[in-house]
């Protein structure tokens, strides 16, 4: 453990709290989309030039962009292998209605997932553990990962890809590493996290249906698509209830459904279905597919349709089940003795999973549900916004991880 006076830390980061809060509000004000979070990465690279972290820009390239937004710092340390530290920069297309002084100034765009709060807690980070670090030797190598398309869009794969966890100047190899969420729904102070899967597999799906339209008024001479479709999203309910262990977890919602565009009296050629399958487990999501392609298939034939599934939708990737190691939560605990193992898995997916299976992870959350309130909005709803009264938590869990410090 390195010895570091506890409160000599909660000064540094004291001190560093008000620019912090400064930093989340504004990158909230100004969000980006997946691949699109140019002003996130100029304000962090700005900060990190500010306390003279050494960075990487330019990585994560996305499908459609000419320069990679994602960042990677680091810290040199004594040990062999670096504790990389993630967060993730994107928001999502949900028209904010926070009414907050701070609120997004890009129409239809939002910081309704916390990631505003999530960069500006690294930021931090990186700021008190340089101060650290000045006139002394910080006891492993720090690695600060700020990735882009965390919302579906696999950014993480593609900083790995570009060599995040890799050897890169001054810096060894990525040997741990920690993510961390802010949870609404748990009250401030608390941070919780859990051994093995702790948020779900996932893949998108379309599935478009053929059959033969023509006038309503003469369904006998048509295939209809639509009836086809909607049998299939009963029948794909089934999946789950009689083919996965009931002692497993599984989900398949069907989110949209979309047939014709013609006069009321028309029955349309094609119908398309689009949803999620989700899992905590690789073999039940493989069988979650396979009876998926399965059921689609036959119920529609029944109807006198044909199908075409897939689940390559553009700017949709599929994410693994995100897995935190025995060995990386046991180091956790030792540096934060408070932290609670009990929370429960969740179906949401989370690009963190790409980490945890190349190198031993954990990804753990902070609460941040205001004292005396029963609830807060939460995540992806348009009324969402950081408790900035959380940021102080995370950069002190985060700084904790690095230095190998046990909490007081």
């Amino acid at each position: 453990m390195h010895q570091i006076d506890p409160a000599r830390l909660r000064q540094l980061i004291q001190e560093e709290l008000p620019e912090l809060i400064e930093i989340r509000r504004d990158l909230h004000q100004n969000p980006g989309l997946s691949y699109q979070e140019t002003y996130a990465s100029a304000r962090v690279r700005e900060e990190l030039a500010k306390a003279s972290v050494p960075f990487l820009g330019g990585l994560a390239k996305g499908p459609k962009s000419d320069v990679g937004t994602g960042v990677v710092a680091w810290l040199p340390g004594a040990a062999a292998a670096a504790v990389g530290l993630r967060a993730d920069m994107d928001a999502l297309p949900i028209r904010e209605e926070t009414g907050c002084a701070h609120a997004s100034v890009v129409p239809g765009v939002m910081h309704a997932c916390g990631h505003d709060g999530h960069t500006a807690i690294l930021i931090g980070a990186a700021k008190v553990l340089a101060r650290m670090a000045q006139g002394s030797t910080l006891p492993q190598p720090v690695r600060f990962i700020f990735q882009p398309a965390e919302e579906g869009g696999a950014g993480a794969a593609r900083m790995i890809a570009d060599g995040c966890l890799d050897v890169m100047p001054s810096s060894p190899r990525v040997g741990h590493m920690f993510g961390l969420h802010g949870w609404p729904s748990a009250p401030l102070g608390e941070i919780l996290t859990c051994v093995g899967p702790i948020t779900a597999a996932t893949a998108c799906f379309e599935v478009t249906v053929t059959g033969r339209g023509g006038h309503a008024a003469f369904p006998h001479f048509n295939q209809d698509p639509i009836v086809a479709a909607s049998a299939i999203v009963g029948a794909v309910q089934s999946i789950v209830a009689r083919n996965v262990d009931p002692i497993a977890s599984g989900v398949i919602s069907v989110t949209q459904f979309l047939a014709g565009d013609g006069a009321h009296n028309v029955i349309p050629s094609t119908a398309t279905l689009r949803g999620t399958i989700r899992a905590l487990d690789t073999g039940v999501m493989e069988v979650l597919k396979r009876r998926f392609t399965e059921v689609v298939s036959l119920s529609a034939g029944a109807y006198g349709c044909t199908t075409e599934a897939t689940y390559e939708i553009e700017g949709l990737a599929e994410y693994p089940v995100t897995i935190n190691s025995p060995e990386a939560v046991g180091a956790l605990k030792a540096v934060l003795p408070k932290l609670h193992t009990s929370l429960q898995p969740v179906m949401g997916g989370e690009d963190f999973a790409f980490y945890s299976a190349r190198v031993p992870s954990a990804f753990f959350v902070i609460g941040l549900r205001p004292p005396g309130r029963d609830s807060m909005p939460g995540l992806h709803h348009p009324q969402f916004d950081f408790n900035d009264d959380a940021l102080g938590i995370g950069v002190e869990a985060f700084c904790r991880v690095a230095l190998g410090m046990a909490g007081d």
